[in-house]
Protein backbone atom coordinates (compact mmCIF):
# COMPACT_ATOMS: atom_id res chain seq x y z
CA UNK A 1 0.00 0.00 0.00
CA UNK A 2 2.47 2.29 0.90
CA UNK A 3 4.33 2.00 -2.45
CA UNK A 4 1.44 2.58 -4.23
CA UNK A 5 0.53 5.31 -2.82
CA UNK A 6 4.14 6.71 -3.36
CA UNK A 7 4.04 6.08 -6.66
CA UNK A 8 0.75 7.60 -6.97
CA UNK A 9 1.91 11.15 -5.64
CA UNK A 10 5.16 11.18 -7.36
CA UNK A 11 2.45 11.11 -11.11
CA UNK A 12 0.36 13.33 -9.05
CA UNK A 13 3.27 16.33 -8.88
CA UNK A 14 4.68 15.14 -12.72
CA UNK A 15 1.19 16.16 -13.55
CA UNK A 16 1.00 19.03 -11.90
CA UNK A 17 4.25 20.19 -12.79
CA UNK A 18 3.19 19.55 -16.91
CA UNK A 19 -0.07 21.75 -16.01
CA UNK A 20 2.32 24.71 -14.63
CA UNK A 21 4.79 24.86 -17.38
CA UNK A 22 1.83 25.25 -20.01
CA UNK A 23 0.30 27.70 -18.02
CA UNK A 24 3.86 29.60 -18.07
CA UNK A 25 4.03 28.74 -21.64
CA UNK A 26 0.50 30.26 -22.62
CA UNK A 27 0.82 33.17 -20.70
CA UNK A 28 4.09 34.13 -22.73
CA UNK A 29 2.56 33.31 -26.05
CA UNK A 30 -0.33 35.57 -25.38
CA UNK A 31 1.48 38.62 -24.38
CA UNK A 32 0.33 38.39 -20.50
CA UNK A 33 0.65 41.36 -18.64
CA UNK A 34 3.79 41.50 -15.89
CA UNK A 35 2.72 44.85 -14.60
CA UNK A 36 2.44 42.59 -11.20
CA UNK A 37 5.46 42.23 -9.22
CA UNK A 38 6.96 38.55 -7.57
CA UNK A 39 4.23 38.38 -5.01
CA UNK A 40 1.33 39.30 -7.91
CA UNK A 41 0.49 42.48 -6.42
CA UNK A 42 -0.46 45.96 -8.19
CA UNK A 43 2.99 47.36 -9.21
CA UNK A 44 3.02 51.25 -7.79
CA UNK A 45 5.27 53.85 -9.71
CA UNK A 46 6.21 56.70 -7.80
CA UNK A 47 6.42 59.76 -10.25
CA UNK A 48 8.26 62.79 -9.08
CA UNK A 49 8.12 66.36 -10.28
CA UNK A 50 8.25 69.95 -9.37
CA UNK A 51 4.43 71.12 -9.92
CA UNK A 52 2.84 70.95 -6.76
CA UNK A 53 0.13 72.84 -8.19
CA UNK A 54 -0.56 70.17 -10.16
CA UNK A 55 -1.45 67.16 -8.12
CA UNK A 56 -5.15 67.08 -8.79
CA UNK A 57 -5.03 67.30 -12.31
CA UNK A 58 -2.15 64.57 -12.80
CA UNK A 59 -4.45 61.99 -10.73
CA UNK A 60 -7.06 62.65 -13.37
CA UNK A 61 -4.72 61.17 -15.80
CA UNK A 62 -3.30 58.39 -13.75
CA UNK A 63 -6.83 57.35 -13.81
CA UNK A 64 -7.16 57.42 -17.89
CA UNK A 65 -3.73 55.20 -17.53
CA UNK A 66 -5.19 52.77 -14.66
CA UNK A 67 -8.61 52.02 -17.13
CA UNK A 68 -5.61 50.65 -19.63
CA UNK A 69 -3.72 49.15 -17.36
CA UNK A 70 -5.29 48.40 -13.99
CA UNK A 71 -2.04 46.49 -12.57
CA UNK A 72 -0.12 49.73 -12.61
CA UNK A 73 -0.75 52.63 -10.19
CA UNK A 74 1.00 56.33 -10.44
CA UNK A 75 1.46 58.06 -7.59
CA UNK A 76 1.80 62.00 -7.81
CA UNK A 77 5.20 63.01 -5.56
CA UNK A 78 5.99 66.69 -6.44
CA UNK A 79 8.38 68.84 -4.57
CA UNK A 80 8.62 72.53 -4.27
CA UNK A 81 9.57 74.17 -7.39
CA UNK A 82 12.59 75.93 -5.57
CA UNK A 83 13.67 72.39 -4.30
CA UNK A 84 13.11 69.86 -6.63
CA UNK A 85 16.67 70.10 -8.34
CA UNK A 86 18.17 69.45 -5.39
CA UNK A 87 16.08 66.82 -3.69
CA UNK A 88 16.06 64.76 -6.76
CA UNK A 89 19.78 64.76 -7.16
CA UNK A 90 20.55 64.00 -3.78
CA UNK A 91 18.13 60.99 -4.20
CA UNK A 92 19.67 59.70 -7.86
CA UNK A 93 23.13 60.21 -5.79
CA UNK A 94 22.38 57.56 -3.36
CA UNK A 95 20.76 55.44 -5.56
CA UNK A 96 17.06 56.29 -4.42
CA UNK A 97 14.49 58.82 -5.95
CA UNK A 98 10.86 58.27 -8.16
CA UNK A 99 10.33 55.53 -10.78
CA UNK A 100 9.62 58.34 -13.67
CA UNK A 101 10.94 61.63 -12.87
CA UNK A 102 10.55 64.97 -14.91
CA UNK A 103 13.47 66.44 -16.49
CA UNK A 104 14.05 70.17 -16.83
CA UNK A 105 14.84 70.54 -20.13
CA UNK A 106 17.89 70.94 -22.23
CA UNK A 107 20.90 71.09 -20.36
CA UNK A 108 19.70 70.26 -16.91
CA UNK A 109 18.25 66.94 -18.09
CA UNK A 110 21.25 66.18 -20.38
CA UNK A 111 23.45 66.29 -17.11
CA UNK A 112 21.41 63.33 -15.62
CA UNK A 113 21.35 61.60 -18.21
CA UNK A 114 25.63 61.85 -19.00
CA UNK A 115 25.79 60.70 -15.35
CA UNK A 116 23.89 57.82 -15.47
CA UNK A 117 20.91 57.83 -13.47
CA UNK A 118 18.72 57.61 -16.11
CA UNK A 119 17.27 54.75 -18.17
CA UNK A 120 17.51 55.02 -22.17
CA UNK A 121 14.53 54.66 -24.29
CA UNK A 122 15.47 54.80 -28.43
CA UNK A 123 13.71 52.05 -28.58
CA UNK A 124 10.46 53.29 -27.06
CA UNK A 125 7.17 52.87 -29.18
CA UNK A 126 5.79 56.11 -30.27
CA UNK A 127 8.98 58.62 -30.35
CA UNK A 128 8.09 59.20 -33.86
CA UNK A 129 5.21 61.09 -33.28
CA UNK A 130 7.61 63.98 -31.89
CA UNK A 131 9.79 66.52 -34.30
CA UNK A 132 13.11 66.76 -33.28
CA UNK A 133 13.04 69.93 -32.21
CA UNK A 134 11.06 68.72 -29.38
CA UNK A 135 13.06 65.74 -28.68
CA UNK A 136 15.81 67.22 -28.52
CA UNK A 137 15.05 68.59 -24.96
CA UNK A 138 15.52 65.69 -23.07
CA UNK A 139 18.35 64.06 -25.22
CA UNK A 140 22.11 63.05 -23.68
CA UNK A 141 24.67 64.77 -24.72
CA UNK A 142 25.67 61.84 -27.12
CA UNK A 143 22.23 62.14 -28.82
CA UNK A 144 20.63 59.53 -26.55
CA UNK A 145 16.81 59.53 -26.22
CA UNK A 146 15.62 59.84 -22.33
CA UNK A 147 12.63 61.33 -21.71
CA UNK A 148 9.16 62.00 -23.56
CA UNK A 149 8.81 65.21 -23.92
CA UNK A 150 5.86 66.75 -22.07
CA UNK A 151 4.56 70.21 -23.01
CA UNK A 152 5.13 73.31 -24.97
CA UNK A 153 5.42 76.62 -23.16
CA UNK A 154 5.54 79.85 -24.95
CA UNK A 155 5.96 83.21 -23.53
CA UNK A 156 4.66 86.42 -24.39
CA UNK A 157 2.65 89.46 -23.53
CA UNK A 158 -0.57 88.47 -21.17
CA UNK A 159 -2.97 91.73 -21.12
CA UNK A 160 -6.01 92.79 -19.16
CA UNK A 161 -9.25 93.22 -22.35
CA UNK A 162 -11.08 95.08 -19.33
CA UNK A 163 -8.06 97.48 -18.93
CA UNK A 164 -7.57 98.45 -22.69
CA UNK A 165 -11.00 98.51 -23.74
CA UNK A 166 -11.31 101.04 -21.06
CA UNK A 167 -8.46 102.75 -22.10
CA UNK A 168 -9.01 102.61 -26.24
CA UNK A 169 -5.68 100.86 -26.64
CA UNK A 170 -5.46 97.81 -29.10
CA UNK A 171 -2.85 94.86 -29.24
CA UNK A 172 0.20 96.89 -30.96
CA UNK A 173 1.75 95.96 -34.17
CA UNK A 174 4.91 97.73 -34.09
CA UNK A 175 7.36 97.83 -30.50
CA UNK A 176 6.79 101.81 -30.89
CA UNK A 177 3.14 101.15 -29.78
CA UNK A 178 3.87 98.80 -27.57
CA UNK A 179 6.23 101.69 -25.68
CA UNK A 180 3.42 104.22 -26.05
CA UNK A 181 0.77 101.68 -24.83
CA UNK A 182 3.19 101.67 -21.70
CA UNK A 183 3.32 105.66 -21.88
CA UNK A 184 -0.42 105.65 -21.53
CA UNK A 185 -0.89 103.25 -18.99
CA UNK A 186 1.31 104.69 -16.75
CA UNK A 187 -0.40 107.80 -17.00
CA UNK A 188 -3.74 106.46 -16.24
CA UNK A 189 -2.21 105.26 -12.92
CA UNK A 190 -1.82 101.67 -13.84
CA UNK A 191 1.20 99.75 -13.57
CA UNK A 192 1.98 98.67 -16.75
CA UNK A 193 4.35 95.94 -16.52
CA UNK A 194 3.59 93.42 -13.52
CA UNK A 195 7.27 92.57 -13.26
CA UNK A 196 10.19 92.13 -10.60
CA UNK A 197 13.44 91.63 -10.36
CA UNK A 198 14.11 89.70 -7.02
CA UNK A 199 14.09 85.66 -8.86
CA UNK A 200 16.96 85.91 -11.39
CA UNK A 201 14.97 83.21 -13.34
CA UNK A 202 12.30 85.76 -14.63
CA UNK A 203 14.90 88.09 -16.02
CA UNK A 204 15.97 85.58 -18.48
CA UNK A 205 12.35 84.64 -19.39
CA UNK A 206 11.12 88.25 -19.96
CA UNK A 207 14.22 88.40 -22.07
CA UNK A 208 13.10 85.39 -24.04
CA UNK A 209 10.02 87.78 -24.45
CA UNK A 210 11.66 90.74 -25.57
CA UNK A 211 15.34 90.18 -26.89
CA UNK A 212 13.90 89.08 -30.06
CA UNK A 213 12.00 91.51 -30.83
CA UNK A 214 15.46 93.96 -31.08
CA UNK A 215 17.94 91.52 -32.13
CA UNK A 216 16.38 89.88 -35.45
CA UNK A 217 14.39 86.66 -33.95
CA UNK A 218 15.36 83.38 -35.95
CA UNK A 219 17.82 85.01 -38.31
CA UNK A 220 20.02 85.88 -35.25
CA UNK A 221 19.71 82.76 -33.48
CA UNK A 222 20.79 80.87 -36.56
CA UNK A 223 24.00 82.80 -37.00
CA UNK A 224 24.73 82.61 -33.30
CA UNK A 225 24.65 78.77 -33.69
CA UNK A 226 27.15 79.27 -36.42
CA UNK A 227 29.21 81.12 -34.75
CA UNK A 228 28.89 84.30 -37.17
CA UNK A 229 27.92 86.92 -34.75
CA UNK A 230 27.64 87.00 -30.60
CA UNK A 231 26.42 88.29 -27.48
CA UNK A 232 28.83 91.12 -27.85
CA UNK A 233 27.38 92.15 -31.29
CA UNK A 234 25.11 95.28 -31.54
CA UNK A 235 21.83 93.01 -31.95
CA UNK A 236 22.10 91.17 -28.97
CA UNK A 237 23.38 94.70 -26.48
CA UNK A 238 20.31 96.14 -28.50
CA UNK A 239 18.42 93.45 -26.81
CA UNK A 240 19.82 93.85 -23.17
CA UNK A 241 19.27 97.87 -23.96
CA UNK A 242 15.08 97.75 -24.12
CA UNK A 243 15.55 95.21 -20.90
CA UNK A 244 16.79 98.53 -19.64
CA UNK A 245 14.61 100.93 -20.93
CA UNK A 246 11.56 99.19 -19.79
CA UNK A 247 12.42 99.39 -15.79
CA UNK A 248 10.41 102.80 -16.22
CA UNK A 249 6.98 100.63 -16.39
CA UNK A 250 8.18 98.22 -13.76
CA UNK A 251 6.03 98.53 -10.46
CA UNK A 252 7.64 100.65 -7.61
CA UNK A 253 10.18 98.69 -5.86
CA UNK A 254 10.38 96.31 -8.60
CA UNK A 255 13.97 95.49 -6.90
CA UNK A 256 12.06 93.65 -4.13
CA UNK A 257 9.30 91.92 -6.04
CA UNK A 258 8.99 87.98 -6.96
CA UNK A 259 6.97 85.83 -8.89
CA UNK A 260 4.22 85.48 -6.22
CA UNK A 261 4.14 89.61 -6.04
CA UNK A 262 3.69 90.53 -10.00
CA UNK A 263 1.09 87.42 -10.55
CA UNK A 264 -1.02 89.22 -7.43
CA UNK A 265 -0.16 92.30 -9.41
CA UNK A 266 -1.65 91.09 -12.15
CA UNK A 267 -4.82 89.24 -11.20
CA UNK A 268 -5.95 91.91 -8.84
CA UNK A 269 -5.88 94.14 -12.00
CA UNK A 270 -3.51 96.64 -10.71
CA UNK A 271 -1.40 95.86 -14.09
CA UNK A 272 -2.47 95.86 -17.31
CA UNK A 273 0.62 93.63 -18.68
CA UNK A 274 1.98 90.52 -17.60
CA UNK A 275 4.90 89.22 -19.54
CA UNK A 276 5.22 85.35 -18.77
CA UNK A 277 4.69 81.82 -19.39
CA UNK A 278 1.55 79.96 -21.11
CA UNK A 279 1.47 77.36 -17.57
CA UNK A 280 0.23 80.88 -16.02
CA UNK A 281 -3.17 80.78 -17.77
CA UNK A 282 -4.69 78.91 -15.79
CA UNK A 283 -3.57 79.50 -12.19
CA UNK A 284 -4.55 83.05 -13.11
CA UNK A 285 -8.22 81.80 -13.54
CA UNK A 286 -8.25 80.42 -10.21
CA UNK A 287 -6.73 83.57 -8.66
CA UNK A 288 -9.78 85.60 -10.57
CA UNK A 289 -12.22 83.85 -12.53
CA UNK A 290 -13.47 87.41 -13.81
CA UNK A 291 -10.18 87.88 -14.75
CA UNK A 292 -10.83 89.60 -19.11
CA UNK A 293 -7.14 87.68 -20.33
CA UNK A 294 -5.84 87.62 -23.31
CA UNK A 295 -2.55 87.69 -24.99
CA UNK A 296 -0.45 89.36 -27.94
CA UNK A 297 3.08 88.36 -29.28
CA UNK A 298 5.95 90.79 -28.94
CA UNK A 299 6.29 93.18 -31.99
CA UNK A 300 9.25 93.62 -34.00
CA UNK A 301 11.43 96.90 -33.80
CA UNK A 302 12.13 96.42 -37.35
CA UNK A 303 8.60 96.00 -38.85
CA UNK A 304 9.40 92.08 -38.80
CA UNK A 305 6.66 89.32 -38.06
CA UNK A 306 5.63 89.59 -34.42
CA UNK A 307 7.58 86.40 -32.18
CA UNK A 308 6.18 84.08 -29.27
CA UNK A 309 8.72 82.26 -27.61
CA UNK A 310 8.45 78.16 -27.35
CA UNK A 311 10.60 75.76 -25.99
CA UNK A 312 9.85 72.14 -24.53
CA UNK A 313 8.97 72.94 -20.98
CA UNK A 314 10.21 69.30 -19.22
CA UNK A 315 9.88 65.89 -20.22
CA UNK A 316 9.28 62.48 -18.04
CA UNK A 317 11.98 60.00 -18.01
CA UNK A 318 12.84 56.69 -16.12
CA UNK A 319 14.83 56.52 -13.22
CA UNK A 320 17.85 53.81 -14.21
CA UNK A 321 17.43 52.60 -10.30
CA UNK A 322 14.21 51.83 -10.59
CA UNK A 323 12.88 47.82 -10.00
CA UNK A 324 9.78 48.23 -12.44
CA UNK A 325 11.61 49.76 -15.82
CA UNK A 326 9.02 48.16 -17.90
CA UNK A 327 6.01 49.02 -16.09
CA UNK A 328 7.26 52.77 -16.48
CA UNK A 329 8.04 52.41 -19.90
CA UNK A 330 4.14 52.02 -21.15
CA UNK A 331 3.67 55.11 -19.25
CA UNK A 332 6.33 56.79 -21.43
CA UNK A 333 4.67 55.16 -24.31
CA UNK A 334 1.05 56.40 -23.79
CA UNK A 335 2.41 60.12 -23.33
CA UNK A 336 2.72 59.65 -27.23
CA UNK A 337 -0.49 59.28 -28.32
CA UNK A 338 -3.01 61.48 -28.99
CA UNK A 339 -5.22 60.68 -26.49
CA UNK A 340 -2.53 61.76 -23.91
CA UNK A 341 -1.92 64.70 -25.34
CA UNK A 342 -5.73 65.61 -25.65
CA UNK A 343 -6.42 64.55 -22.15
CA UNK A 344 -3.06 66.63 -20.87
CA UNK A 345 -4.66 69.95 -23.07
CA UNK A 346 -8.26 69.78 -21.51
CA UNK A 347 -7.26 69.26 -18.17
CA UNK A 348 -3.94 71.45 -17.69
CA UNK A 349 -4.63 74.15 -20.38
CA UNK A 350 -1.35 74.03 -21.77
CA UNK A 351 -0.02 73.61 -25.11
CA UNK A 352 0.94 69.24 -25.91
CA UNK A 353 4.03 68.17 -26.98
CA UNK A 354 1.78 65.79 -28.92
CA UNK A 355 1.67 67.32 -32.56
CA UNK A 356 -2.05 68.39 -33.64
CA UNK A 357 -3.71 68.17 -30.85
CA UNK A 358 -6.94 70.72 -30.66
CA UNK A 359 -7.84 72.67 -27.44
CA UNK A 360 -11.65 73.95 -26.95
CA UNK A 361 -9.71 77.12 -24.67
CA UNK A 362 -9.55 79.98 -27.01
CA UNK A 363 -6.41 81.19 -25.09
CA UNK A 364 -4.31 78.37 -25.51
CA UNK A 365 -5.71 77.46 -28.89
CA UNK A 366 -4.21 80.84 -30.03
CA UNK A 367 -1.26 80.16 -28.14
CA UNK A 368 -0.57 76.77 -30.21
CA UNK A 369 -1.42 78.41 -33.57
CA UNK A 370 0.90 81.41 -32.92
CA UNK A 371 3.91 78.74 -31.71
CA UNK A 372 3.41 77.14 -35.35
CA UNK A 373 3.44 80.11 -37.11
CA UNK A 374 5.47 82.81 -35.34
CA UNK A 375 8.09 80.88 -33.05
CA UNK A 376 11.18 81.74 -32.07
CA UNK A 377 13.49 79.67 -29.55
CA UNK A 378 14.25 80.44 -26.09
CA UNK A 379 17.58 80.95 -26.73
CA UNK A 380 19.64 81.29 -23.96
CA UNK A 381 17.98 77.97 -22.47
CA UNK A 382 17.95 75.92 -25.50
CA UNK A 383 21.57 76.57 -26.74
CA UNK A 384 22.94 78.21 -23.75
CA UNK A 385 22.39 76.61 -20.39
CA UNK A 386 25.65 74.89 -20.23
CA UNK A 387 28.45 76.48 -18.06
CA UNK A 388 29.29 77.11 -14.60
CA UNK A 389 27.60 79.06 -13.27
CA UNK A 390 25.98 78.41 -16.99
CA UNK A 391 25.29 81.51 -18.97
CA UNK A 392 21.38 81.50 -18.25
CA UNK A 393 22.58 82.12 -14.91
CA UNK A 394 25.17 84.68 -15.75
CA UNK A 395 22.50 86.87 -17.95
CA UNK A 396 20.30 86.34 -14.96
CA UNK A 397 22.26 87.78 -12.59
CA UNK A 398 23.53 90.54 -14.72
CA UNK A 399 20.17 91.80 -15.08
CA UNK A 400 19.92 91.48 -12.04
CA UNK A 401 22.91 93.56 -11.41
CA UNK A 402 21.94 96.03 -14.03
CA UNK A 403 18.12 96.77 -12.57
CA UNK A 404 20.24 97.90 -9.19
CA UNK A 405 22.46 100.02 -11.03
CA UNK A 406 25.62 97.94 -10.93
CA UNK A 407 25.73 96.71 -14.17
CA UNK A 408 25.29 98.09 -17.86
CA UNK A 409 23.77 96.96 -20.64
CA UNK A 410 27.97 96.67 -22.08
CA UNK A 411 28.39 95.09 -19.10
CA UNK A 412 25.80 92.76 -19.25
CA UNK A 413 26.59 91.80 -22.90
CA UNK A 414 30.17 91.44 -22.04
CA UNK A 415 29.81 88.63 -19.22
CA UNK A 416 27.18 86.49 -20.98
CA UNK A 417 29.51 86.50 -23.91
CA UNK A 418 32.37 85.37 -21.69
CA UNK A 419 30.36 82.46 -20.09
CA UNK A 420 29.38 81.49 -23.53
CA UNK A 421 32.90 81.38 -25.20
CA UNK A 422 34.40 78.81 -21.97
CA UNK A 423 32.24 76.06 -23.57
CA UNK A 424 30.30 76.91 -27.02
CA UNK A 425 33.17 75.58 -29.51
CA UNK A 426 31.75 78.32 -32.58
CA UNK A 427 32.77 81.05 -30.26
CA UNK A 428 36.14 79.35 -30.03
CA UNK A 429 37.08 79.74 -33.72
Amino acid sequence: MGKITKGWMIGFLAFILILTGCSSDAGSEEGGDSSKDENGDTVTLEVGSWRTEDTAKYEKLFEAFNEKHPDIKLEFKPSKNTEYNTILNTELKSGEGPDILQLRPYAAGAELADAGYLEPIDDLNGLDTFPDSSLMAAQGSDGTQYGVPLNMSTTQMFYNKKIFDELGLEEPQTYEEFIEINETLKKEGYTPLAMGTKEGWLMSLMHGIVGPSQYGANEFVEKVENGETNFVSDEFKASIEAMDELKAYFPDNYEGLGMEDIRTLFFTEKAAMFPLGSWEIEVLKEMNPDLQLDFFMMPSAFGKEPTITTWVDGSYAINANSEHKEEAKKFLEWMTTEEFGQLFTEEFSMVSAVPGVQSDNQLVSGLAKAAEQNSTPYLILVHFAKGNPSTKATLETELQGMYLGEQTPEGVAEAVQKSAESYYEPFQK
